[in-house]
């Protein structure tokens, strides 16, 4: 919204410089995003005093003039009429820019040198006069610039409203901000518009059929009009803000527009079938030619505003092309409207078309207004085209009349909000500066009436709201909260997402952190069944993109697109992790499963590239060892990885897969990353990849941490290998040491597998470590012997094992 400093003291005395004016209106709530002087462009056009004029030798037309510029004497060349010896006239220099985009510069005319331009009002755009050069005062001194000695001044303050701010779409609405500001009344132009003959309803009328749409239609007829230019002073007020001036007809409605904040339409009345309005709904699938000249496929739930046969306007945002003001128009049918502010955003939205109309339609015009805009438009159509008549009576129809919105303020839970001890009269008197009004007062409530023009105030925290940005946000004292001095513990889930970011970022992962929106093909790429699950999406009502059209239900998904998106920059070696919700639909209207996960995924290189190193690709048991350091990071005991059927290998590459198991349940699943997904999400390099149910790992931390001493004594190992099938997994045959319970045996450890000549190819062999240990003393060779033997031929008969030969 631009806004005239000079118009706006139309309304309202401003005491303030506009600078000062834009942060008291910032700090008040309408954010002023810049400021800039209209009249700059003057600084470059000089008073010269001409001192000679002598006829142009070659052009019988033009004169060239001897003008003083106070530091210099500067040929022009000049046609205007009334140029004369002594005369006192304004001088654009070389290098200014006029008002139409002419940039002057040093020429030669005709054979004589012009070092400028002599410069008409109308050329400047400070007055109608195109007949001669200005005729400026003598006692102005040349060389002065003009914006100066002409005391020319017009500063235009750009404020960036929010869309809860409709009422200050408007001068009027601006002023009434700038006059409680200085608490100084302000004043809205008097209409009063002669008696005048005829009836306008024996000449038209207007029938609502979507009151819900339209619940106010207010018009008024004017004859003998005729079609011209504006007077300057309208020009000038509609270029002020950046506006187009167009015609007498037009412009008023565009002035009393951005006076009132009431959008207004003007019909050529004898373009009218029938000389009648209907409002009603477009018929699905009809066309519509608006004054653009584009045609617009509409629906059923555009509001559109007819005459007896056809269309003539799109209710609220565009008129039509064959009803427009034209310069044989003779009679006009001013409308003035209240229309529904979501129809109005759902139409424009659809169909591409935002005016000025819409853009304050959709945000909610004053249903109050709607007469005052209509008067005022018809009085200074009749002030200002010539000859022109009213016709007596208005048409009002006004079927959605709505009710003065009462609200009542609690005084005490005001000043508990804002901090505040204001008395219940300093908040009536702040309202009241605003336009509310007070209905009823007591010692601990206000009663408080809505004027129409606030569409965005309907609950009492919205006059608290009030109350601080006009009593002054700087007023009130800066507190901070009471910190009881009581320890109190972290949430466990908080805790522990603190400590999994720790651990992994301390073996060097770095946390990714993506949208909780996904591509609902996200699942197919994944190749997940129909019943999986994951394909139980919540659809997003209003999504970004395509690609974020639905909850995720997998952290999968943006990861691999990370991957992707860094292999595409030439970023080849990744470790990244995310830690977040998933959310799984359970129905239309019921609240989803929400699942904490954590995800990691590696990729490209087991160690960052060095001269004294080989380039090893890391491979799923460097990923295993992360999920174990992990794990046991948490203190969480016995931990275990299970060969994954394949049958549940939907992303994960059969064979390659395990599940991960505490000694309660599984929580979460790790492998290398399937050939097919890969190739869905175009990734051309292996990775890995684990998940994590973080909501499970809760219940599997012990509750308390045990602490055992250092041994005394020395350990005792033994090595045996063992011949057995290729489908016994080694991790079965670990437990089933520690299920022997020998008090004895400190550790288990896995350190050789081979397979080939001599094992037969059913067979495999599995080297383990056994180290024993006592905590009362050493132990001897003839019980460690005793120990292992035994064990060893429990371990044979249990998995069918044999010896090596």
């Amino acid at each position: 919204m631009n806004v005239s400093f000079s118009w706006l003291r139309q309304y309202v005395p401003v005491q303030m410089t506009a600078e000062y004016l834009a942060e008291c209106l910032t700090m008040a709530g309408l954010e002023v995003d810049g400021l800039y002087e209209r009249y700059d462009f003057l600084k470059d056009i000089r008073v010269g005093r001409i001192l000679d004029v002598e006829r142009h030798p070659q052009a019988d037309n033009l004169s060239v003039c001897r003008v003083d510029i106070g530091t210099d004497t500067v040929s022009v060349v000049c046609g205007a009429p009334n140029v004369r010896r002594g005369m006192t006239s304004a001088l654009a220099m070389p290098g200014a820019v006029l008002p139409d985009g002419t940039t002057i510069q040093k020429t030669v005319i005709r054979g004589q040198a012009s070092s400028g331009m002599l410069c008409s009002e109308s050329e400047l755009s400070i007055g109608p006069d195109a007949g001669g050069i200005m005729d400026l005062s003598d006692t102005l001194r040349p060389g002065a610039s003009l914006n100066v000695a002409l005391q020319l001044s017009d500063t235009v303050l750009d404020i960036d409203l929010t869309p809860n701010r409709p009422d200050c779409l408007s001068m009027i609405g601006i002023a009434r901000e700038a006059a409680a500001i200085q608490a100084v009344p302000m004043s809205i132009p008097e209409i009063q518009l002669p008696d005048a003959p005829g009836d306008i309803h024996s000449m038209t009328s207007v029938t609502i059929e979507a009151p819900d749409l339209c619940p106010r239609y207010a018009a008024r007829l004017l004859e003998n009009i005729t079609i011209e230019p504006s007077p300057f002073w309208l020009q000038d007020r509609l270029l002020s803000v950046g506006l187009r001036p167009i015609n007498n007809i037009v412009d008023v409605t565009n002035f009393v527009m951005l006076e009132t904040g009431q959008p207004l339409h003007a019909f050529d009345f004898d373009r009218l079938s029938g000389h009648r309005i209907i409002v009603r709904t477009a018929s699905e699938g009809e066309r519509f030619k608006t004054l653009d000249g584009k045609e617009r496929l509409l629906s059923d739930q555009m509001l559109m505003i007819c005459d007896d046969s056809t269309p003539v306007a799109i209710g609220g945002i565009m008129g039509g092309y064959d009803s427009e003001i034209i310069s044989k128009t003779r009679r006009v049918l001013l409308e003035s409207a209240c229309f529904n502010p979501s129809s109005i955003r759902k139409t424009a939205k659809k169909l591409g078309l935002n005016s000025d109309a819409s853009h304050r339609f959709e945000r909610g015009v004053d249903p109050d207004g709607t007469l005052y805009a209509l008067n005022r438009a018809a009085q200074l159509i009749l002030d200002i085209s010539k000859g022109a008549t009213l016709v007596g009576g208005l048409i009002d129809q006004h079927p959605g009349k709505p009710d003065t919105r009462i609200v009542t303020l609690d005084i005490q839970k005001t000043n508990t909000l804002l901090g505040t001890s204001l008395q219940g009269d300093v908040i009536s008197k702040i309202l009241q500066s605003v336009g509310f009004t007070i209905q009823r007062s007591t010692d601990k409530t206000l009663e408080v009436a809505v004027p129409s023009y606030r569409v965005d105030v309907t609950r009492p925290v919205d006059l608290v709201e009030e109350v601080a940005r006009l009593y002054g946000y700087d007023k009130i004292q800066t507190t901070y909260p009471l910190i009881p001095a009581q320890k109190r513990s972290i949430s466990p889930l908080f805790d522990l997402r603190r400590k999994i970011k720790q651990l992994l970022t301390g073996v060097g992962f770095t946390e990714a952190l993506n949208y909780s929106f996904i591509s609902k093909h996200s699942c197919e790429r994944l190749n997940l069944p129909e019943d999986d699950p994951r394909q139980r999406f919540i659809h997003i009502l209003n999504p970004l993109s395509e690609d974020q059209s639905v909850m995720r239900t997998s952290l999968v998904p943006g990861l691999l697109e990370t991957m992707r998106g860094n292999l595409a920059n030439q970023v080849k070696n990744l470790k990244l992790f995310e830690i977040g919700k998933t959310f799984i639909s359970t129905g239309k209207d019921q609240l989803p499963v929400e699942t904490e996960m954590i995800t990691g995924l590696w990729t490209g290189l087991k160690h960052t590239p060095r001269w004294d190193t080989k380039d090893i690709v890391c491979d799923f048991y460097d990923l295993k060892g992360i999920v174990e350091v992990l794990l046991d990071g948490l203190n969480i005991p016995r931990v275990r990885f299970t060969l994954t059927p394949n049958e549940h290998c939907r992303y994960m590459r059969p064979g390659y897969t395990a599940d991960i198991y505490t000694e309660k349940n599984r929580i979460g699943r790790i492998g290398e990353i399937h050939p097919r997904v890969l190739r869905n999400y175009d990734i051309k390099q292996t990775g890995y990849i684990f998940e994590i149910n973080v909501s499970d790992l809760v219940t599997c931390i012990p509750a308390e941490k045990k602490a055992a001493p250092v041994p005394k004594f020395p350990a005792v190992t033994r090595d045996i290998t063992i011949i057995v099938s290729k489908d016994i997994e080694a991790n079965g045959i670990l437990q089933f040491f520690e299920g022997q319970r020998e008090k004895f045996i400190e550790n288990i450890h896995l350190f050789d597998v081979y397979e080939g000549d001599p094992i037969p190819d059913t067979k495999k062999s599995l080297s383990i470590r056994i180290t024993y240990r006592s905590t009362t003393g050493t132990l001897e060779d003839k019980v460690v012997n005793d120990i292992h033997t035994a064990v060893s031929e429990r371990l044979l008969a249990e998995f069918e094992a044999t010896l090596p030969a």
